[in-house]
């Protein structure tokens, strides 16, 4: 049985009935319920305040932090840009902004990778409200990271400068700037203290959030991609903005990472487990691209999971070995983007030309 909790509570009337309607729905479908945090607690629903949005401070990566922060809105602001800043501060997995607009009452969920769709919210009919609601958390509080890296400075001498591919992998990265499809990166830094920048670093061992990725095939097992939080339209290094990627051990749930002797690494992306299920199911992919844009038409994941999860790296490997042709496909992932394969980076390049929509679809 899943275990739950609450934190912050009552600070007004709104977020009390939000309170007992997470309660009554959760332990229906199931989860219990404690006052007091355990080092096994799956879901915390943490209510926070505009002027201090103050975090959950969980012990384990497999704790699902949800935010929720009742605010008036202006109009004249979108809700992500407006709402985006309070996910980070409170340190959260998802945040639902309850969005107070003159007589009306609006509910967004709010994600990392800068999806923002809205609940339908009805006073007279709560209940099915907070039904949805359950079913669209559920699933991703369930979902596991699959984001620990495994450092080797095993990487053959020949390549601690790069190859063909490595140079490739370059220019595709300044075609994606060319594009205007590489988002800056958000100023996470800018909006934490030392103290919860420390702890977002110990859970997650990042210190950034860039959006996008790409990769290029080495040989059968392994692979280079953009490494976390690089500029991808300025990779330089080998082991700070490109990184090789051996392997993946499900035993340690970590990817391998070969890098040069005397480098300080930088993170794999946290698609790499993604990208890893796509070569190892289908030889003939010998690319990737995965951006926050979309494409019309395209086969799309029914869940919109976490980056970094093994269950959205299924969802994604899944839709691509059900299309007639896996190696040259477009798959999108719901309220975040498109991951584009290939059998070699200038094919995706040529196929996505004149077809990217800039803005998501969300639902």
């Amino acid at each position: 049985m899943e275990i739950f909790t609450l934190s912050g509570t009552g600070a007004s009337r709104l977020q009390s009935r939000f309170a007992e309607g997470i309660t009554e729905t959760f332990k229906s479908e199931g989860y219990r319920y404690v006052e007091d945090t355990t080092d096994n607690i799956r879901v915390v629903f943490n209510f926070i305040q505009p002027e201090n949005p103050r975090p959950f401070r969980r012990k384990a990566q497999s704790t699902f932090v949800v935010s929720i922060l009742e605010a008036v809105h202006s109009n004249e602001e979108p809700v992500l840009k407006s709402a985006y800043p309070y996910l980070i501060r409170s340190l959260s997995n998802h945040l639902i902004y309850i969005c107070r607009c003159e007589d009306d009452t609006d509910v967004y969920c709010i994600t990392p990778e800068q999806g923002c769709y809205k609940i339908a919210f009805q006073p007279n009919d709560e209940s099915s409200f907070f039904q949805t609601l359950y079913e669209r958390l559920a699933p991703l509080a369930s979902s596991q990271l699959v984001i620990d890296n495994e450092f080797h400075n095993d990487l053959p001498e020949e390549l601690w400068d790069g190859d063909g591919i490595t140079r490739k992998l370059r220019v595709a990265g300044q075609q994606l700037d060319q594009l205007n499809l590489l988002p800056a990166p958000f100023p996470i830094q800018d909006y934490l203290s030392d103290r919860d920048m420390k702890h977002v670093k110990r859970l997650y061992g990042i210190g950034g959030l860039s959006y996008g990725n790409l990769s290029s095939r080495k040989d059968r097992h392994a692979f280079w991609m953009s490494a976390a939080g690089c500029n991808k339209a300025d990779m330089k290094t080998i082991g700070k903005d490109i990184l090789f990627v051996k392997g993946y051990d499900p035993s340690s749930k970590s990817m391998q990472i070969s890098v040069p002797p005397n480098v300080s690494p930088n993170r794999a992306s946290v698609d790499a487990i993604e990208h890893w299920l796509i070569y190892s199911a289908h030889p003939e992919i010998g690319a990737i691209v995965h951006i926050h844009a979309w494409v019309d038409g395209v086969k799309a994941t029914e869940i919109n999971y976490p980056c970094g999860t093994i269950q959205l790296a299924q969802a994604v490997a899944k839709l691509i070995d059900e299309q007639e042709e896996p190696s040259r496909t477009i798959i999108g992932l719901k309220n975040h983007g498109i991951t584009i394969t290939g059998p070699d980076l200038e094919d995706i390049f040529e196929r996505i030309d004149g077809r990217i929509l800039p803005q998501i679809p969300m639902k």
